[in-house]
């Protein structure tokens, strides 16, 4: 049982659901691979949910609790957390690790969103 508080707008992710949220979303999807015992992935939580609300149906954000969901961190090769993998179209188009600035993931999605705007 993790004790982090999940924020409305961030997607709780698991093996059950990962497909159908992550990999078949229209949507880009950034993708927070965390633990509870981490001081790094608490100290990004904050940053994760405020992106969360800022991007609200225009990408989507979720998190994976790397101790509840073994299969989804050896699926993608996640060595150290937290671990930010950010998705279109069901791929990994790029990833992060550590805490890095808002203004570094804000960017990210960003381009990404407009990447998918354009495309439709």
């Amino acid at each position: 049982m993790t004790t982090q508080t999940q924020h409305h707008n961030v997607v709780t992710l698991d093996t059950d659901n990962f497909e159908s949220e992550v990999l078949q979303s229209e949507q880009p999807v950034l993708v927070d691979f965390w633990a509870d015992w981490c001081p790094p992935c608490k100290a990004i939580g904050p940053v994760i949910e405020e992106i969360a609300t800022e991007f609200e149906g225009v990408a989507r954000v979720g998190k994976v609790d790397v101790d509840q969901n073994k299969s989804l961190a050896e699926r993608y090769a996640i060595g150290s957390i937290p671990s930010l993998l950010f998705f279109r179209n069901g791929e990994v188009v790029d990833r992060v690790q550590g805490v890095v600035p808002k203004s570094d993931l804000t960017a990210k999605l960003t381009a990404l969103s407009e990447r998918t705007t354009i495309q439709k």
